[in-house]
This record gives structure tokens, sequence and C-alpha cells, in this order.
């Protein structure tokens, strides 16, 4: 049965994000995933985890610089002592918060510049994080981002993602398939499912092209959940989506698998 993690960042902004981890678990979450928590102490963060009965299953190192179109650095030459920092800051949380993964952000990369000198920058830097997540039971994961939602990313393709996966080949590191993404880009939702299971750890979803609630839109996500079953995949499906209007509005497609309160 598929296991839903609601997406604080996307979901419930009708309130606060302190309010939002009360305002899942009432709409019958068991677990949440968000993009960032470094605005917020650990231990707060944790108190609101856990009188809410939740779990959290993933969120990213820190994004650098948005205002200026950065989207990660630890793909950034010559900024690696910076990528450190995140990489060891994003562990202190992690463990903090009993996370099982953290999604590793790697860079833009601006028109013109040497793409290869950032993988080249992004596999050392992953091997780094490797080293430092692992004796924790941690895994890392790589996520490629489709380039309307955020151009000139270092991997727009699953296969991309899966390739990079490859090259850093190290044992807790693994892909995060978002099926939005893989829609605007590879497509054969179905094909990347059965052929990579184990390769990726963690799914979210999303309509398309809109990015809202997956009950409309070109993709059959009933479909695709008993296709999950099919396969084994026992991780988490996270619903970074947003919403067409008010959240709980929304939430009719979830209701068979909404936790009663």
């Amino acid at each position: 049965m598929p296991k839903f993690a609601a997406n604080l960042s996307t979901q419930f902004n009708e309130v606060p994000f302190t309010e939002r981890f009360a305002a899942a678990a009432q709409a019958g979450f068991d677990a949440v995933e968000f993009l960032f928590p470094y605005d917020y102490p650990a231990a707060q963060l944790k108190q609101l985890l856990d009188e809410n009965h939740l779990k959290l299953v993933l969120f990213n190192t820190a994004p650098g610089n948005v205002a200026a179109g950065e989207w990660g650095v630890s793909a950034i030459p010559g900024r690696e002592a910076e990528a450190r920092a995140d990489i060891d800051r994003a562990l202190e949380y992690a463990l903090a918060l009993e996370v099982p993964q953290v999604h590793i952000m790697a860079a833009t990369v601006p028109p013109g510049a040497d793409r290869a000198a950032y993988a080249d920058t992004f596999v050392r830097n992953m091997h780094y994080a490797a080293e430092r997540f692992a004796p924790h039971g941690i895994n890392l994961l790589l996520e490629a981002l489709n380039p309307v939602t955020k151009p000139n990313y270092l991997y727009a393709s699953q296969y991309q993602t899966l390739e990079m996966a490859a090259r850093i080949d190290r044992p807790n590191v693994f892909t995060q398939l978002d099926l939005f993404h893989a829609q605007l880009v590879d497509g054969n939702l179905s094909r990347l499912i059965r052929e990579n299971l184990g390769r990726y750890r963690h799914i979210q979803i999303a309509s398309a092209p809109d990015r809202h609630e997956p009950d409309e839109g070109e993709i059959n996500y009933p479909w695709l959940f008993t296709l999950l079953d099919e396969v084994g995949y026992d991780g988490w499906i996270g619903c970074e989506y947003i919403p067409r209007g008010n959240t709980l509005d929304g939430l009719g497609w979830f209701a068979p698998w909404a936790k009663k309160r």
C-alpha cells in the first residue's frame, strides 16, 4: 500500500510553517517532508514531529543564494568548503530529526560554464557526503529537475541522475524519482519505475503539466500507485505539489489512505 508524506513546503500554506505539522497530522498523514529545516532549531522541529506523531522522511541541503539564481552549491567549482559545510550542517539536522535520507542539491550551471567541471566537483563532494553519512545509515539522494521549472540545473533527466549515481558509486547514494519532473522530460514512467527499482529510494508526485493535486492532468496516478505496489516499492511518496486552492479541499484523492486521527 502506498505511503504518502505531506510536503510542508508546498502544502498547508494556509498556516505558518510551524503549524503545518499539526495540519498534516489532522489530515491523516503519518509522515512529512520539506525543502529546508535551517530556519528553525532542530530541537523545535523534533518537538513538532513528536507532538504530532509524524516521521520526517526527507529534506535538502541548503540552496545557496537563491536570489542570485543558485539552487545548491555542491557542484560549483571553487565552492567546495561551503558545500562541505552545508553537508555537515545537513548531517547535524538529519541526526537530530532522525531522517533516513537527505537530498544533496547539485547546482545550476550558468550558460557557457564548463558543465564537466561542475559534474566533477559534484562527484568529489558526494564522495565526501557519502562518507560522512554512511556511518549513520543515512542515504543520499540525487534529483533531476526539468528545465522549465529549474533552468540549467546540473541534470534534467532521470537517466542523467542514474548515470551520476553510478559514477559516484557509493552504497548509500540513490536517485529521487519525482514523477512530475520525469514526465516533463523523460516520459514512460512505468518503464522508469520497473527498470530502476532499487536505484531510486524516494518518489514525489504532482500533476503534469501544472504541478497540482495528482487527480488531474496527463499522469494516471492511481495506475502508477498500483504499479508501485506490484513492483514492491516500499519507500515513501512525497506530495510535492502546489494545491489548486485550500490544501484540505484538494485531498479527496488521498482519502483512501488517510489515517483517522
